[in-house]
């Protein structure tokens, strides 16, 4: 997420603390994610989630994304059902979903800052920025 942030920052500076809030906001989004698409899978009566599970149509290349697929795998696996398995194609495109959900959040935020007059992105930033769109975790 740092590297994220920090690309969105233009010219900031970032502190650790607002990048722990973004983690912790996409985090909670990836899982929630997770769980419908579990219940998309569910209702056509796999235990494997694959990328349609996600809402997406197109899997980028894993080349492309920033966030590295294992741990985004956690987040995938973190309010479902052991029984699930995650496909390679479902992680892709849940890495895809959560890096474009966090440049948002980081952009909103790099100007949220800049707005109050700081030279520091701040974990406020973050969280004036759910709150002014009621970003759901």
């Amino acid at each position: 997420m740092d590297s994220i942030i920090r690309r969105n920052a233009d010219g900031l500076r970032v502190s650790a603390e607002a990048t722990e809030a973004l983690t912790r906001r996409i985090q909670s989004r990836g899982a929630a994610l997770a769980v419908d698409a579990a219940a998309a899978a569910s209702a056509d009566g796999r235990k494997t989630l694959m990328a349609t599970d996600f809402g997406v149509e197109g899997v980028p290349e894993k080349d492309e994304l920033e966030l590295p697929i294992a741990p985004v795998d956690r987040i995938a696996r973190l309010d479902i059902d052991d029984r699930y398995r995650v496909a390679m194609d479902a992680r892709i495109a849940l890495a895809s979903i959560l890096e474009r959900e966090a440049d948002n959040v980081a952009a909103a935020a790099a100007l949220l800052a800049e707005h109050a007059g700081r030279r520091t992105i701040k974990a406020a930033d973050v969280e004036r920025y759910a709150e002014l769109t009621n970003y759901v975790e």
